[in-house]
């Protein structure tokens, strides 16, 4: 089975009401394994997949995650869109514990994750000034009203490395740098759907504020997983609203992100790099 939208965030998704599970589809990627299993299903009538980024049983850390199998696997299958989810810290009083923030930027924090499927003779330069897509976060954020939920659109994501959480220099240092939420995860996702062709956007759901802000002490665990529970309730509220009103074509740049972005010449390009990379080239190289 193929999928258009491809939804990546937690187990809980998978029973959403609405969603219709038909199979299990385990892809193998020339970057090695995704995730998980893809769930592939229907939901408002559109073909979906879902990848748990963690793994079943939140098995992987952010560091650990494999970006380019887990956004291949999603192009093998025919997705054209993806809906991320992000739990996040709030860098700002406005962005309350619970509210849904859609970000437009990325700010990169991370150290040595890949985050390029090019290379081994191929060179691309993709545009990423604007790594959201417009279109996809117009009917994120459409669908987190539709919801009920409070949602604020616009804002930057600062990915960092962890697994550990910020430092009160590190949070305060981000803040004063105008960021909005802060994450692990999206970055990396986010510029390989662009190399994929595939539109991208991150539903932000705020658990808790970071360090910097004075209440932070006094929140217990406690807090926080009942409000990380309360966010995936409405998670699923949003993404059925959001598949529901997808459109069925783009309007976007998205989909012909490679077609100046490509410098090697075509017929230097080693024949196991294009082997690799068919899916995503193949249409470049006829």
């Amino acid at each position: 089975m193929k999928a258009e939208i491809g939804i990546i965030g937690g187990s809980g998704l998978y029973s959403m009401d609405g969603f219709e599970t038909l199979e299990e589809a385990h892809i193998e990627t020339p970057f090695g394994p995704p995730s998980d299993n893809y769930v592939l299903g229907t939901l408002a009538g559109r073909r979906v997949a879902f990848l748990s980024r963690h793994g079943q049983g939140h098995r992987l850390s952010p560091s650990e995650l494999n970006y380019r199998a887990n956004i291949y696997g999603m192009k093998a299958l025919g997705v054209e869109r993806i809906i991320s989810l992000s739990a996040v810290g709030s860098l700002k009083e406005e962005h309350r514990p619970l509210d849904f923030v859609i970000p437009d930027q990325f700010f990169d924090r991370t150290r040595g994750r890949v985050s390029t499927f090019f290379g081994e003779g191929l060179v691309a330069h993709v545009s990423f000034a604007d790594p959201v897509c417009p279109q996809l976060a117009a009917v994120a954020a459409d669908a987190c009203r539709a919801a009920g939920v409070n949602v604020k659109e616009g804002g930057t994501y600062l990915c960092m490395e962890g697994p550990a959480f910020s430092t009160k220099a590190e949070s305060n240092v981000y803040r004063s740098w105008g960021m909005d939420v802060i994450g692990m995860t999206n970055l990396q996702e986010a510029k390989l759907a662009r190399e994929a062709e595939i539109c991208y956007v991150t539903v932000a759901m705020v658990t808790d504020y970071d360090c910097w802000h004075a209440d932070h002490d006094s929140v217990t665990v406690n807090d926080i997983i009942g409000n990380l529970m309360k966010n995936a309730e409405n998670a699923c509220q949003v993404v059925a609203a959001a598949v529901a009103a997808m459109p069925t074509g783009r309007s976007c740049k998205c989909g012909s992100a490679l077609s100046h972005a490509i410098i090697t010449d075509h017929k230097l390009v080693p024949e196991a790099t294009r082997k690799k990379l068919g899916i995503l080239i193949e249409k470049y190289f006829v």
